[in-house]
């Protein structure tokens, strides 16, 4: 599952919560229409379980288990590929064979056991560079990954750029991490809805999605291998990150100037 800038770009999008079955394959289904109509390898991207919320109060999810049987399905019914992030070693082996490219958050991209585990079960990791990591540091993951810890699946490590933490308060995206991870060579994905987050907002993240378009212009002007959304029919309405995510009906807009 290599990334060649020379072919289709990447585009891992979805919810940042799968809040059930029915709004998972609506969804992906119009996502995948979209990445096909304007010539994107698509990847449906969603969590089952929020375990870095801000507040005790925040909902997490539905858990793994109805989560694993949703992505069964968008795989089988959709034909796309599936992505989601797991915080625990232990969920690595229950999402094998759902779950194509397995994300490991950027808040636990240091996380020695998780990473081996995320490449023994899993061909393709998808590392999210820490907001507090530069890219080239980003290579300690990767071999983490990539060691021979164990008897492993995993042949592809891609990076995602999501921002930095600029004081207490905001996240900046500083481009020359994302040349330095290309650098490496590995894939680099921008993560263009996150990196617009505002973290620490008293008991909850905000965010500035207008910006998104704007910040996946700059990442295709520096030859990103793709990019990641997260998208929701109505995002005021999400379990999760709706002040960052992208409305549905707005998407189209913003995939037809990245082709």
């Amino acid at each position: 599952m290599e990334l060649k800038s020379t072919h289709k770009k990447t585009l891992i999008a979805g919810p940042c919560s799968i809040e059930s079955e029915e709004m998972a394959l609506r969804l992906a289904t119009k996502l995948q229409e979209l990445a096909n109509k304007y010539n994107f390898d698509f990847v449906f991207k969603g969590s089952f379980d929020k375990a870095n919320r801000t507040s005790i109060d925040s909902k997490r999810g539905m858990g793994i288990g109805q989560a694993a049987n949703i992505f069964e399905k968008v795989k089988k019914e959709v034909g796309c590929k599936t992505t989601t992030d797991i915080h625990e070693t232990w969920q690595a082996r229950h999402l094998e064979t759902v779950i194509d490219i397995i994300q490991i958050p950027a808040f636990l991209c240091r996380q020695t056991d998780l990473l081996t585990q995320a490449g023994r079960y899993f061909e393709t990791v998808n590392i999210k560079k820490g907001q507090f990591v530069d890219g080239k540091s980003m290579i300690h993951p990767v071999n983490k990954v990539l060691s021979s810890y164990f008897n492993k699946k995993a042949k592809n490590v891609w990076l995602t750029e999501r921002g930095s933490m600029f004081g207490m308060n905001d996240l900046v995206v500083d481009f020359r991490q994302v040349v330095d991870m290309k650098e490496l060579g590995y894939p680099v994905i921008m993560d263009c809805t996150h990196s617009t987050q505002r973290p620490n907002q008293g008991s909850t993240t905000l965010g500035q999605p207008r910006y998104a378009i704007h910040i996946a212009k700059l990442a295709k002007a520096v030859d990103v291998d793709g990019y990641f959304f997260e998208v929701h029919e109505d995002p005021s309405q999400a379990w999760s990150d709706g002040a960052n995510m992208i409305q549905l009906d707005k998407f189209e807009n913003i995939l037809k100037q990245l082709t």
